[in-house]
């Protein structure tokens, strides 16, 4: 098969690597790739937002098929316009997507399902969302309605947080993405998450992953995209991850089937594990960012007939294969992030942290220049690895991140720390 996968982050770079170990592939090209994913695929300087020069580029090249990465064109309806043109594509259309682009659609959706959640308002006037803010105090949540790069939301410890976030966001801190709001309770709680393939009927379990979205150790400093990751995530156990299936996951697909927009592709959600049982924090209509690194690590079955399964709605007999080890992900990201940050830094020593046994490494914002490896983004590389343990992962992770030369980067120190004191714990 001939495929062309879309995007350019830590997350495509785990996709092109499993994808690339498929037999049933001829031919991967990504759009538009980084210096990492040039090792599996050919990468091809496409404009993915322009929709008419990726079907030139499907129909020139024969592509079977096309798996899409990130959200955004998700939620630019990149796979409606595919479908329309006769390309088979793995990925919500625009109108199943809205379940992360829009969070009040999802939030709508969840009221009418009875699917634990949130209490929450959804607002279009800064002063009314002040009023329910005040009316409620504080800890609580302030959501940007629109796509934010996984950082549109602020957990307000104060009221005055809170207050300050809705300005922020109908001020234009987040463009579009924060013309309207939503502001929901505060959870308390440990939050995980939790994936499933759909193909618009039917949902598969993958399995599960914990992400660390504050900047710094000890869970402190702005939200970002993600700091790092581990999978499985202890927190979710078998009768909660039937409960989050029966409870979630399978009211939405029945909801979204109903609506005329079946759900095919990755389902991502958010969970918080509450003293009343898990709650949705909010959906992804793709693969996570860092959890999909681990994931593809952990995967032992080929993951292209899965996808390909999902598109033609086939996975009622399906059925996935996992490694047994756990699998960690140190995010090194440029130092300002997620606020401002420069690029084009040089960074050495990949060659020999990828040497620690059973590491991975995974570029998310790199570029290759006169053969160096130079930084080109927030979140720039991915330092995976597996263990027997969440400690001897991180063990492992860590001691590769101490081998790469870098001084403009940094990561945080602690990922996996609920896990590692579980396993303490246990000892």
């Amino acid at each position: 098969m001939n495929i062309l996968l879309l995007g350019s982050g830590g997350r495509e770079h785990a996709l092109a690597w499993k994808i690339a170990a498929s037999p049933l592939v001829t031919k991967l090209w990504c759009a538009p790739g980084n210096a990492g994913i040039a090792r599996e695929a050919e990468c091809v300087a496409l404009d993915i937002t322009d929709h008419a020069a990726v079907i030139d580029f499907c129909r020139a090249g024969k592509v079977d098929f096309v798996v899409v990465g990130p959200d955004a064109p998700i939620a630019a309806g990149i796979v409606d316009d595919l479908n329309a043109a006769g390309f088979k594509a793995f990925g919500p259309t625009k109108a199943a997507g809205q379940l992360e682009s829009s969070k009040s659609f999802t939030k709508a959706l969840c009221r009418a399902n009875n699917i634990p959640t949130a209490t929450y308002e959804h607002f279009t006037d800064a002063d009314k969302a002040k009023a329910w803010i005040r009316a409620r105090g504080a800890p609580i949540v302030v959501k940007a309605d629109g796509l934010a790069a996984g950082k549109g939301v602020v957990v307000a410890m104060t009221e005055q947080e809170a207050l300050d976030a809705v300005d922020m966001m109908f001020g234009g801190g987040f463009g579009e993405a924060g013309a309207e709001v939503v502001v929901e309770e505060f959870m308390a709680g440990e939050e995980a998450s939790f994936f499933a393939l759909c193909d618009g009927e039917h949902a598969l379990p993958l399995a599960t992953a914990q992400d660390h979205k504050r900047a710094f150790d000890g869970d402190r400093g702005p939200n970002t995209g993600g700091m790092g990751a581990y999978s499985p995530a202890p927190v979710l156990t078998d009768a909660i991850c039937t409960q989050v299936m029966e409870q979630m996951i399978i009211p939405t697909l029945r909801a979204l089937a109903a609506m005329g927009s079946p759900y095919k592709g990755v389902l991502y959600a958010g969970v918080m594990v509450t003293k009343d049982g898990p709650k949705l924090v909010e959906y992804n209509a793709r693969f996570g960012d860092p959890e999909c690194q681990v994931l593809m690590l952990r995967m032992m079955s080929d993951i292209v007939p899965a996808l390909i399964a999902c598109a033609d709605g086939q996975l009622k007999n399906f059925s996935l294969r996992w490694f047994d080890d756990v699998a960690l992900t140190v995010i090194m990201a440029t130092k300002g992030y997620p606020g401002d940050y420069g690029k084009g830094f040089v960074i050495e020593g990949l060659d020999e942290a990828a040497k620690v046994e059973g590491v991975e490494i995974f570029h998310a914002g790199t570029r290759a220049d006169d053969g160096k490896i130079l930084s080109n983004g927030g979140r720039v590389l991915n330092v995976c690895a597996s263990g027997k343990t969440v400690t001897e992962a991180q063990q492992r992770a860590y001691a590769a991140v101490d081998r790469i030369k870098w001084p403009e980067g940094f990561c945080r120190r602690d990922i996996g720390w609920q896990a590692v004191a579980r396993e303490k714990a246990r000892s």
